[in-house]
């Protein structure tokens, strides 16, 4: 019985011993795989299809006719995937038998056909056949999106006026703002949308025509993302806020810091100073801010405080008097014949310019390098000579500095309180006019409300009033352009808000 007994033990663990040792696969057996790949639909063959098996066995690509073939792979349960550019990639399983061929087929979807193309776009604004649309223009369309697949807009701008054609590519959002489109022109705008798959959808052709701007009376400045930029605007049509900065044109784009615009109508170009590097130049363009030219280059625009510098056409728009530290100089429109016109000592700086079309004098107005110690004086440039002090040896700020169309009196701004400071801050700063012919000072608005300055005087073309801006003495409230008629006692009429440096031509 003990005998038997033991038999038994030793011959379950010699069972046990063997199931345990024994090998799942083979390593030394083997089979085929052979198969074929074609495009799902139509059978076409499919050549350079990548084949490669989990687990990982021989990478193969398919031959001209879709056919692969690996000879000789391991036993056991594999799966084969199929990889081609613009196909989806594929997977079949495949159970290999020892001396056995197995074959399978792929049928490959085709990744356009099984993909849902972008939506045509809804162009909501401008509006098709809209009018007077202000630049800058947000341009506005309805999403494409279909599926989870991302969508990248290309927004196609037509001037039907010049045939120039703007492309913005690789946009992500449906908005895109355009900043100094040309007033009074026709344009076409369209929009495409790409999903990277698909071939792009574009929408229907829209249109839209700009405001017409041509008969805008004003220029002015007004700063937007921390630069200067250019706008015309026409008169108000009414009192309150909301009747202001009518019929806007941004001439000039807020990514350059662009102020002090002067308009010749003789030559019907608009002059102004742009920062450029570490230096100020004089540039010009047309009426509409298109046909930008550079003209000062080698001699800049310099002096104190570059923003508070001004300069002048003269000789009917052929040529400007710019300065630059204690010098004056002239330069032809197009930018030749720069040449010096007149020195001041070395000690002050020539800030503003003023000229007038009845005879060849010269209003300057000089300071020392902190802006004070100011004269305004009237120069002969063929003498270089002082012919006329208008105003010397007083404390405070001067600026502002006009010439009357008839040579005989000199518009101007003093700060009357004579405060000085390193700031360069004025506190009460008010217009005066001096008569060349009775060498009398007349201040010409005693309304300036308390706490204000009066700045940047110009006169209007007729002559009868004068446009300023008028702002807090605290250096940091909003500006704003008046009108003042002379006729009408201390008359201000608000013209534009958030806004400086007018010009009236």
């Amino acid at each position: 019985m003990k005998n038997n007994l033991f038999r038994i033990t030793l011959y379950s663990f010699i069972a046990l011993f063997w199931a345990c040792s024994e090998e799942p696969i083979d390593e030394n057996e083997f089979g085929s795989l052979t198969g074929r790949v074609v495009a799902n639909g139509d059978n076409t063959p499919l050549s350079n299809v990548k084949i490669s098996t989990t687990p990982v066995s021989t990478t193969l690509f398919t031959d001209i006719d879709g056919n692969f073939q690996i000879d000789e792979i391991q036993i056991g349960e594999y799966s084969i995937q199929a990889e081609l550019g613009e196909f989806k990639t594929a997977f079949e399983p495949a159970n290999i038998v020892v001396g056995k061929t197995i074959n399978i087929i792929f049928e490959l979807d085709s990744v356009t056909i099984s993909n849902s193309s972008p939506l045509i776009s809804n162009l909501l604004f401008p509006e098709d056949g809209a009018e007077k649309i202000v630049s800058p223009v947000e341009f506005v369309w309805s999403s494409a999106v279909t599926d989870d697949d991302e969508i990248t807009y290309e927004l196609e701008l037509r001037n039907g006026a010049t045939n120039e054609i703007k492309i913005f590519e690789s946009l992500k959002d449906t908005t895109l703002l355009v900043e100094s489109l040309a007033i009074g022109n026709n344009y076409f705008w369209q929009v495409s949308a790409d999903d990277g798959i698909s071939a792009p959808v574009k929408s229907k052709i829209s249109s839209f025509s700009t405001n017409v701007g041509a008969f805008n009376r004003f220029l002015y400045v007004r700063n937007l993302e921390g630069n200067n930029v250019i706008f015309s605007g026409s008169d108000p049509i009414g009192t309150n806020d909301v009747d202001l900065n009518q019929n806007e044109v941004q001439l000039t784009s807020k990514s350059m810091n662009s102020f002090r615009p002067i308009k010749n109508n003789v030559v019907d170009k608009i002059a102004f100073l742009r920062f450029s590097g570490t230096e100020t130049h004089l540039f010009t363009m047309n009426s509409d801010g298109a046909n930008l030219t550079q003209v000062t280059n080698t001699v800049p625009v310099s002096g104190f405080r570059q923003e508070a510098l001004e300069y002048v056409w003269y000789d009917n728009g052929a040529k400007f008097y710019y300065p630059h530290f204690n010098k004056l100089y002239s330069i032809n429109q197009d930018g030749s014949g720069n040449q010096l016109v007149y020195e001041a000592p070395s000690t002050v700086f020539i800030s503003e310019i003023a000229v007038n079309p009845t005879n060849d004098l010269i209003a300057i107005k000089t300071n020392t390098a902190n802006g004070y110690n100011a004269r305004i004086v009237v120069i002969d440039p063929a003498t270089e000579t002082e012919v006329n002090i208008i105003i010397s040896g007083l404390t405070g700020a001067l600026g502002g500095l006009d010439y009357s169309i008839d040579g005989t009196k000199i518009l101007y701004t003093r700060d009357v309180s004579g405060n000085e400071n390193a700031e360069y801050r004025q506190l009460d700063s008010r217009i005066f006019e001096y008569s060349l012919t009775t060498n009398q000072i007349t201040e010409k608005l005693t309304s300036k409300p308390t706490g204000t300055n009066d700045l940047d005087p110009k006169y209007a073309p007729d002559e009868n009033s004068i446009i300023f801006m008028n702002t807090s003495n605290d250096g940091i409230s909003e500006k704003r352009i008046y009108l003042s008629i002379f006729d009408v006692l201390n008359s201000r009429e608000a013209l534009f808000i958030n806004a400086s440096m007018p010009n009236w031509e």
